[in-house]
């Protein structure tokens, strides 16, 4: 019964996924508040975690006597990459090699084994084995540097040699190119909605300049999925923040041809900004996709290349850009040829969109399916991007030699001679004339928390799945921490108000009284009660200090936020308060990033979002509402 006891426990935890977990801890100054969601729960303690492991380990040990033995040999084998994905370290360089001329397949930068600080590096004995055979410098093509292996096989990012304005210099210096087929460039701004304001929208003026002869400018809002609808037409008043942002960033007029919505990762917004970039053809050269680092670009990339913008051809021949949660994954200019879109072709593809509206999901494949369930578990708006224009896939041709089956008794088995595998390229008529979209490298984000963080703690402060809002009733003399990197303090007022947390999932939230808030900092910050950033006093000591900064709000009713408080790139918390109630608050956030005000709040009804209040705490239940999946027909139940 003892052993029965923590699976039962975990079922009883997921039935009550969404309501978060109450701790408290006895303190010298009275009672600690810790509000964390039960699939997140902290790491057991060191003597727990042991015997944790000890009953684990015997359970695993009678597992594997019942696994044949191949079986058991590949998973001890995935177990040892696991382990050896811990201590991997650059490989070692070799400076008399030339460059190779040849570009990452993951991030565009030229590869080299000269330098392991430079982009494009790829260890000597690698570098040697692609590039010194028949091929010569053409065997590199198709192959990833270093960097780029080590963040998909791995989710680690090597730190690199390269400063912040070289980002800048590349893209000024790809968009004031000779004009291709006579026309200026379309500029496609691809701009992180949860970033609001924009950090970077207001340098792309200046980066422009008066000498990059646009066609136009248009701005898509990307990662609407992490976001609940706060009520209904959320998705309209999104539209007009992006609006308001371009404005205020001096993008008016005629430069800003649209603005769209969009999930380059669930594909929500996409057929529709295909379509728009389609008719952009006639009046535009190539596409550049612009944006802050992490905003999504190479995810949207990826998305583009395997739809009816791009050749049908080109995702045979063209390698995906590499995707991680590391700010600036791509170092240079990646690209694929954009399709003409004929009359013949847009007809085609509205016949598409149409026979695919109609659908309704109990019609979908079972890989649809699938694919779809997928999506609706990461965010909360979905879209299914398609192909019209497949290419047809030739037949597998079976290279056969009868005397490689005929020896004697006494000779052994001839082996095959490895024939290297023909990469597809484009033929010189397919892209004489062709117009590109490029991927460029993100502008740096200045002043920023994730500047900051590791790869590992970047991981748990960008949110990756629907972001679950947390909301709390507070009394005047309370603070609530985001775990180390934010905090706010409900300073002064006659009324409770309401704070909802709009952050990764992954990232605690602590309530605790004002008189405790320091003690609670010091003790708890790098370890595992505030989680981010972590690594203990060490890693504290070289960790810029909170810095305060007041904030005085009026309120305009109990359902509608007045104010979001934007806690860097970490997330931010919306105050909700009684009407014509002044609050005095005070908020913090590293030294050297910045706080902003947002002022109307990007999601003013967020606080209706929530269940029950739990009672003896300042905590609501958590509410996750539906996911809405884009052109898919619903079915009505009678």
């Amino acid at each position: 019964m003892l052993r029965l006891a923590p699976v039962l426990l975990g079922r009883l935890a997921r039935t009550q996924r969404w309501a978060p977990a109450l701790r408290r801890a006895g303190t010298a100054s009275g009672e600690e508040e810790h509000f964390v969601f039960p699939e997140y729960e902290p790491e057991p303690s060191e003597a727990a975690a042991a015997a944790a492991a000890a009953i684990a380990a015997a359970a695993t040990a009678a597992a594997e006597a019942a696994v044949p033995f191949p079986r058991r040999e590949r998973k001890l084998g995935r177990e040892r990459r696991k382990r050896g994905s811990e201590v991997v370290q650059a490989g070692r360089p070799d400076p008399s090699v030339p460059l190779s001329g040849v570009s990452c397949s993951g991030c565009g930068a030229e590869l080299h084994c000269r330098d392991s600080a430079a982009p494009g590096f790829m260890p000597a004995e690698k570098f040697r084995s692609l590039s010194e055979g028949p091929d010569g410098a053409a065997g590199l093509r198709g192959a990833v540097c270093q960097r780029c292996w080590m963040l998909a096989h791995y989710g680690r990012a090597l730190r690199l040699e390269l400063p912040a304005e070289q980002h800048r210099l590349v893209v000024s210096a790809a968009l004031r190119r000779p004009l291709r087929h006579g026309r200026g460039p379309l500029l496609l701004y691809l701009l992180d909605v949860l970033e609001l304001p924009d950090p970077v929208l207001s340098q792309l003026p200046a980066l422009l300049g008066p000498d990059v002869p646009a066609a136009g400018l248009l701005v898509a809002g990307n990662k609407v999925d992490l976001l609940p609808a706060d009520s209904p037409g959320h998705l309209g008043r999104l539209r007009q923040r992006v609006a308001e942002a371009c404005a205020q960033a001096g993008l008016r007029g005629a430069p800003l041809v649209d603005i769209r919505l969009v999930s380059a990762k669930t594909g929500f917004g996409m057929e529709g900004l295909i379509s728009r970039l389609q008719r952009s053809w006639k009046c535009a050269g190539d596409v550049y996709l612009l944006g802050a680092t992490n905003s999504g670009k190479s995810t949207l990339f990826n998305t583009l290349l395997r739809s009816d913008y791009c050749k049908s051809r080109a995702p045979d021949i063209i390698d995906r850009a590499t995707v991680s949660s590391w700010p600036g994954t791509t170092l240079n200019l990646l690209k694929f040829p954009i399709i003409n879109p004929t009359c013949d072709r847009i007809f085609r593809r509205e016949e598409r969109l149409k026979e695919e509206a109609a659908k309704t999901e109990d019609q979908l494949s079972s890989e649809e399916k699938k694919l779809l369930n997928n999506l609706k578990k990461q965010g909360y708006l979905v879209g299914r991007v398609g192909r019209t224009f497949e290419r047809q896939k030739s037949s597998t041709l079976i290279d056969f030699d009868p005397d490689m089956l005929s020896y004697s008794i006494d000779e052994d088995p001839k082996s095959a001679s490895k024939k290297r595998e023909q990469r597809e390229e484009f033929t010189y008529n397919e892209v004489k004339d062709a117009r590109w979209c490029y991927d460029t490298p993100g502008i740096v984000k200045e002043n920023c928390v994730l500047n900051l963080l590791t790869d590992k703690e970047v991981k748990l402060v960008l949110p990756t799945s629907a972001i679950v809002p947390r909301t709390f009733i507070l009394k005047p003399g309370m603070a609530l921490f985001l775990a180390a990197l934010g905090r706010v303090d409900y300073l002064e007022g006659e009324k409770s108000a309401w704070f909802s947390v709009v952050a990764s999932n992954l990232l605690p939230v602590h309530v605790t009284s004002l008189s405790n808030a320091d003690a609670v900092y010091k003790k708890h910050a790098g370890h595992e009660l505030l989680k981010v950033p972590m690594g203990g006093e060490e890693r504290m000591k070289e960790f810029p200090p909170l810095v305060p900064q007041d904030i005085t709000l009026k309120g305009i009713g109990t359902t509608e936020a007045v104010a979001d408080i934007k806690l860097s790139s970490a997330g931010w918390v919306a105050v909700t308060a009684h009407p014509e109630e002044k609050l005095l608050l005070r908020a913090y956030t590293p030294q050297g990033t910045t706080l902003v005000v947002r002022e109307p709040p990007l999601l003013p009804y967020i606080s209706t979002v929530r269940g029950s209040r739990i009672q003896g705490t300042a905590a609501y239940r958590t509410k996750k509402p539906p996911s809405l999946v884009e052109n898919l027909k619903t079915t009505r139940s009678r």
